[in-house]
């Protein structure tokens, strides 16, 4: 479906954008293979290297072939746009603007093509810390302030490697939190090519220790034996289970992503991640989609952290891509009695790495209690 998608949007490109360009015949059909070429990158990573989620090739080959197809789908949409605006203006004022299309499509390459540095510069940066405060029902009130540093969707690859991985770690370690989770998507790769830009990660160090749940990318590269490998590296993970943080802190759960079952693998299972949970302590649970959340938080959780999302990655493209996921896409959600933080993630896939007005994070989260009303006796 998404190669379909691709393809469509390509086609359409060619048709209101590439063949209406006042240049020769020439440059005209030399863009149209290019674009061509462009717009089904993931397909030939596909046929080169057998998926499209991790092309072992040198960063700077990823940081350009990649660039140039969030060039294609930035022009790809700036053209929907342009169309949609001509469209209202005709249909409102009764007049064409067709004689401004040549000038509008030299605007919208040049436009197109400066958004793709910048936003593509923006993505490969180490991310800004960012603090929230979040309440924590039934969190007692000597825990209240603790702090949780919240790691999501790193993608280590040959994009985000070891150099970038280490950056992350000293920055996360710097912050001196009492617990570091990760929320899924912690690679891009398989285990033999990945282990030694993963190996920073051993370096996360917290008094209540590091825990992880696993995203959908772990399962694209055998996620039983990444699972064995995050606990070599002093990372809890935590498969539709639960543990205790501080003793009598929370109950902390993680679950397994929902595209498990595809690899024969169990699915997400809130009933026997919260089976251990005592009663009445406050449950957080790790879960690297956000979907279903209403459904969580008729479990009792109080808090979840998920990721996924990436933010939409491009201001506005998010609202579109909400659609695909319940509207949760990024930040603080009330969900019935659950607080709900979706992060925009610390990095993102490296076949679409592009920020514009979504920056990257790394979460510090700080918990409060819910405040306790005055007695009126």
């Amino acid at each position: 479906m998404f190669h379909i998608a691709i393809t469509v949007g390509y086609l359409y490109l060619l048709w209101r954008f590439v063949w209406r360009l006042p240049l020769s015949r020439a440059f005209r059909t030399g863009m149209a293979i290019a674009l061509l070429f462009v717009s089904e990158y993931h397909l030939l990573l596909t046929w080169v290297f057998g998926n499209m989620f991790s092309p072992e090739m040198p960063h700077w080959a990823i940081l350009i072939t990649s660039g140039a197809f969030c060039f294609f789908v930035l022009l790809l949409l700036l053209t929907l746009l342009v169309d949609i605006l001509s469209v209202t203006w005709r249909c409102i004022t009764k007049r064409s603007c067709i004689q401004y299309l040549g000038r509008w499509q030299i605007s919208l390459f040049l436009t197109s093509l400066g958004l793709t540095v910048i936003g593509v510069h923006q993505a490969v940066q180490v991310p800004q810390v960012k603090t929230v405060e979040l309440t924590l029902p039934g969190l007692a009130q000597r825990y209240d302030g603790t702090r949780i540093v919240q790691l999501s969707d790193l993608h280590i690859s040959r994009l985000f490697d070891s150099s970038w991985a280490n950056k992350v770690v000293e920055k996360t370690n710097s912050l001196n939190a009492d617990l570091i989770v990760i929320s899924g998507d912690l690679i891009d790769g398989t285990v033999s090519n990945r282990e030694q830009d993963v190996a920073p990660l051993q370096r996360l160090s917290a008094p209540l220790g590091v825990y992880a749940s696993l995203g959908n990318h772990e399962y694209y590269f055998d996620a039983s034996r990444w699972a064995e490998k995050f606990t070599q590296l002093g990372i809890k993970v935590l498969i539709n289970e639960g543990t205790l943080i501080g003793d009598d802190r929370f109950y902390l759960a993680g679950v397994t992503d929902e595209v498990a079952s595809n690899f024969e693998l169990q699915g997400p299972d809130l009933d026997a991640a919260l089976k251990h949970a005592p009663q009445g302590l406050p449950k957080v649970l790790l879960k690297h989609q956000p979907q279903n959340a209403l459904a969580v938080s008729q479990h009792g959780v109080g808090l979840q952290l998920s990721g996924h999302t990436h933010g939409g990655m491009i201001k506005g493209f998010d609202y579109l891509l909400g659609f695909f996921n319940q509207g949760l896409m990024s930040g603080q959600f009330l969900i019935g009695k659950m607080t709900l933080y979706v992060s925009n993630g610390t990095a993102l896939w490296n076949g679409f790495p592009i920020r514009l007005g979504v920056p990257a994070e790394i979460t510090e989260i700080v918990l409060r209690s819910s405040k306790i009303p005055k007695s009126t006796i």
